[in-house]
């Protein structure tokens, strides 16, 4: 049975946020963040996570350059996500995720006022892939409406 549910991963140095959708592919939140280990268990979690869920696809989040150059983190997060796709059920997209921290910590600022910085820099990971989940959802909308934007 095919889901239009869609997960999301911000891949970090010491930790990997998590965003799911919703069950009509329309809304992203913030789910989890997964603390770096093995790639084998990161691998194990994230097809715990697919399934528990019942995920379609598994979005990346791709760390180009300003320029839309893909950098020496872009190549590490591009290898990770082409290794991911080999462990997984789902398939796994890349997705640019240009200013999707930045953004994450803005939202950060206006709703998690009550949170320790250090409880804050944790969830921002969560956050930061639920943007970059919006960010493929509200494409995806447009595409699907005839709309597309100017770049």
């Amino acid at each position: 049975m095919s889901s239009d549910r869609l997960l999301a991963l911000d891949v970090g140095e010491k930790r990997i946020g998590v965003a799911l959708s919703d069950p009509l592919g329309v809304v992203a939140r913030p789910l989890t963040v997964l603390r770096r280990s093995s790639r084998a268990e990161e691998a194990a979690a994230i097809g715990r996570l697919v399934a528990d869920h019942q995920v379609g696809l598994v979005l990346v989040g791709y760390p180009l350059s300003l320029d839309g150059t893909e950098g020496p983190q872009g190549q590490l997060v591009r290898r990770y996500a082409e290794s991911l796709a080999g462990e997984l059920t789902a398939p796994v997209e890349l997705w640019d995720e240009r200013y999707s921290t930045k953004d994450a910590e803005s939202v950060m600022r206006v709703t998690r006022k009550r949170m320790t910085p250090q409880e804050r820099r944790g969830w921002v990971d969560a956050v930061a892939a639920a943007v970059i989940l919006q960010s493929y959802l509200d494409a995806r909308s447009r595409e699907r409406a005839g709309i597309y934007r100017a770049d």
